[in-house]
């Protein structure tokens, strides 16, 4: 996606021949070691050609080269955006200058004078959003007058979260409530159609551009478990049920999840459960003022919403 993206926003990008380490055995693991060996060599030469001032790496496979082609010539400052450490972070960390972290409790993986919490960057038109909840549901087409679900699955979508909402639309439509569906691109044209010509207060959607708006005029949100998604919530401030993915490394959305759960910040229903149990627990939930707003205030206190530019000074003091 960013090869795209980035030239998009004005900026150049190199890419580089690199994938993701798969658990189990296949043949891209076993053409993984070249493409790590050559990776890293065109990071050398990347370094030596840009001269840059600092590298920052934000995890994940595509920084691993650059960073670790880095160590003992470039500061390095990581940012972890996960409660529990990805590999490509933990490789490089004892090479870093400062490691920019969301969550508590992350000297498990980093030594604690490097830390720094930031938490993680959040889209500037949601930090600076001014949106009631009448001209958010009117921006959808919704009824103002019920409370409304927003059910998020990325923007390819997540199959147990769509599943399970078609599963029990009946329910949803007898229950009076509005459900803002982002079914994602894989998922659109089958979950419309299953939907039917008459879905009541329940509105489809492939994707959602104006997040803001879709944040804004919801009571309850569904969602994945992924670092970003849980900062914009946390500054939002709104209640939510997790379903984590299970198909990420080390189960880090779970455990991403778990870091709010346990404060009393979000609820939890694990994706093999997801289609007997989410509609039944999100309606129960709904229902219940008094612990939406509990959500509401304990999600809203984890926010860190100077993010974006406690990690740009750090960057900057970093530069000799």
């Amino acid at each position: 996606m960013e090869m795209k993206k980035v030239p998009e926003a004005g900026y150049a990008i190199i890419g580089l021949n690199i994938s993701g380490l798969q658990r189990r055995l296949t043949l891209e693991n076993l053409l993984f070691p070249l493409k790590v060996i050559s990776s890293y060599l065109a990071s050398l030469r990347l370094i030596k050609n840009f001269k840059p001032d600092v590298v920052v790496g934000f995890g994940g496979y595509a920084s691993s080269p650059v960073t670790m082609a880095a160590r003992g010539r470039v500061p390095i400052l990581l940012q972890e955006q996960n409660s529990y450490a990805g590999l490509a972070n933990k490789t490089v960390a004892k090479r870093a200058s400062v490691i920019c972290v969301a969550y508590e409790n992350m000297e498990r993986y980093f030594a604690a004078d490097k830390i720094v919490i930031t938490g993680n960057p959040v889209r500037e038109n949601i930090l600076q959003a001014r949106v009631t909840k009448a001209e958010a549901l009117r921006e959808f087409g919704l009824n103002a007058s019920l409370k409304t679900i927003l059910v998020l699955g990325g923007s390819l979508g997540a199959r147990t979260i769509n599943e399970s909402i078609i599963r029990h639309i009946d329910k949803l439509q007898a229950a009076g409530v509005n459900v803002l569906w982002q079914t994602g691109s894989l998922y659109y044209a089958e979950m419309t159609g299953r939907l039917g010509e008459n879905p009541g207060p329940i509105k489809p959607v492939e994707f959602i551009a104006r997040m803001e708006y879709a944040y804004a005029g919801a009571d309850l949100v569904i969602s994945r478990a992924g670092a970003l998604t849980i900062s914009e919530l946390c500054v939002v401030g709104k209640p939510v049920i997790f379903v984590p993915s299970p198909n990420v490394a080390e189960d880090h959305q779970t455990k991403n999840a778990m870091a709010l759960v346990n404060r009393g910040a979000a609820e939890i229903v694990p994706d093999n459960e997801a289609v007997q149990k989410l509609v039944d627990n999100a309606l129960a939930l709904l229902a219940n003022s008094d612990r939406l707003a509990t959500l509401a205030k304990n999600i809203k206190a984890m926010a860190l919403p100077e993010a974006t530019k406690n990690i740009a000074n750090k960057v900057i003091s970093l530069i000799k």
